[in-house]
């Protein structure tokens, strides 16, 4: 799965970080075979001996299983794909491209850095195949990240879906209570919740020096809820400011949210409180709703059953706007080609099918973890319930897909005056419109 720097932070990763480039291929050529070749698909060539670099940040056992999700292409084509896993991949790449040894692939895991690549004129369009496959099996939202200037480059890998609310099915059941599946009917419940005396919502945004990025996530959900996908993509790209009428009343919709004392008791200690121990109060009720990605499952207590009818459990948190249809945020990766040789459009074209997909999926075991937006992959590949709900709003034709907007800001802002002005915001009761300002007059210049 493709890990963003807040996930980093969030403590998920779980492969070995090496300091220098890991490299892992699958196992040796051994001819084509009909059973190798029937889960790879058909129309592709035997190439026996070429070798095909994929350069990606990914490393330790996470690289592993990458391998061994493409040794059957590799059986059936002879093409090796060469896994080039590095912890400086974003410093790298640009390095690589830049001085003439750019990797015949790239696992990218930032849209901006597409089209950075794209702006050096070294990567390449992807081919027919990628294309065909893309239109195919993906929505229009994933086809426009691996986008420049209306040129598709880079097809989807992995993704990851954030837009989840996490509460106790059987804490629901206890009170009666249902879930909802429109943003009036999850508020109607939250003030029930509220008049009975429970915390409807529990929050933390404590992340060490990555205090405040919670918050970040919550306004990108109403973002792109409220005002659609042009306007959160403008607003990425500072075209749309903070403090613009669009991100102002989204951020007064997270005031009356998660800054609700109603719904959430002392705003104050939402600061102070760490992430992961905002979903502890889940299973037993005292905190009966956190939005947050699949990952904090991890930070619940021991014992705890993930499952509809267990102690936790999720729900899509529901549209605003009618007119943006299933808007869902989260993340992904995208390969980049850097040339147009034959075993790379082979192995490009293996890596945006169902097939890799499918294969990948499987090779994540049963704890599952690595999720695609690929329209055609099975539900029933899927290991747990969770990656298959999941998957379900990741790969709808019909969705809005954003991007994670801090993580496609500069870093400055992203990872800077939007942590530290979210955390004034909920710690000290900032005014929406002073943290705006303030975020605004940070934007680096020509960015």
């Amino acid at each position: 799965m493709s890990i963003s720097k807040k996930g980093l932070l969030a403590g998920v990763a779980t492969a070995t970080v090496a300091l220098v480039a890991t490299f892992v291929t699958p196992a040796a050529y051994a001819g084509t075979s009909t059973a190798n070749c029937a889960s790879v698909g058909s129309g592709y060539a035997v190439q026996k001996g070429q070798t095909v670099e994929v350069f990606t940040s990914v490393v330790g056992d996470e690289l592993t299983r990458y391998a061994a999700a493409s040794a059957a292409f590799t059986a059936c084509t002879g093409i090796k794909i060469n896994w080039n896993g590095s912890d400086q991949f974003e410093s790298q790449l640009p390095v690589r491209v830049a001085g003439g040894t750019a990797p015949d692939l790239a696992l990218v895991p930032q849209p901006g850095l597409i089209a950075q690549m794209v702006a050096t004129g070294k990567a390449v369009p992807a081919p027919s195949a990628v294309k065909n496959n893309i239109n195919r099996y993906w929505s229009k939202s994933w086809r426009n990240l691996g986008s420049v200037n209306g040129t598709f480059y880079a097809a989807p890998n992995s993704a990851n879906l954030k837009s989840l609310v996490w509460y106790s099915p059987k804490q629901f059941a206890k009170y009666n209570y249902t879930v909802p599946t429109t943003w009036a009917q999850m508020f109607t419940q939250s003030d029930k919740m509220a008049a009975a005396g429970q915390t409807a919502w529990c929050g933390g945004i404590g992340s060490g020096g990555a205090t405040g990025w919670p918050a970040t996530d919550w306004l990108e959900e109403v973002v792109v809820r409220e005002a659609g996908a042009t306007v959160y993509n403008n607003w990425i790209s500072h075209k749309v400011k903070f403090s613009d009428a669009p991100i102002i009343h989204a951020m007064n919709t997270v005031l009356g949210w998660m800054g609700n004392s109603k719904y959430v008791g002392k705003v104050s200690t939402i600061a102070t409180t760490s992430f992961q121990d905002a979903v502890t109060g889940i299973p037993s009720g005292g905190c009966m709703q956190l939005q947050q990605a699949s990952f904090i499952a991890a930070s619940l207590p021991a014992g705890s059953v993930v499952s509809p009818t267990g102690d936790a459990w999720v729900y899509y948190l529901p549209g605003i706007n009618p007119a943006v249809t299933t808007p869902v945020e989260g993340g992904g990766e995208f390969y980049l080609a850097f040339n147009s040789n034959k075993d790379t459009v082979e192995a490009q074209t293996f890596l945006s099918s169902p097939q890799w997909a499918v294969a990948r999926i499987k090779a994540a075991g049963a704890n599952g973890g690595w999720l695609s937006a690929n329209s055609g992959v099975p539900a029933a590949t899927y290991s747990t319930p969770l990656d298959a709900l999941s998957a379900k709003y990741l790969a709808d034709p019909t969705s809005t897909f954003v991007f994670d907007a801090s993580d496609a800001m500069p870093a400055a802002i992203g990872n800077g005056a939007e942590w530290t002005g979210f955390t004034d915001w909920f710690a000290n009761g900032t005014p929406v419109k002073t943290v705006a300002a303030r975020i605004d007059s940070a934007w680096p210049a020509g960015n």
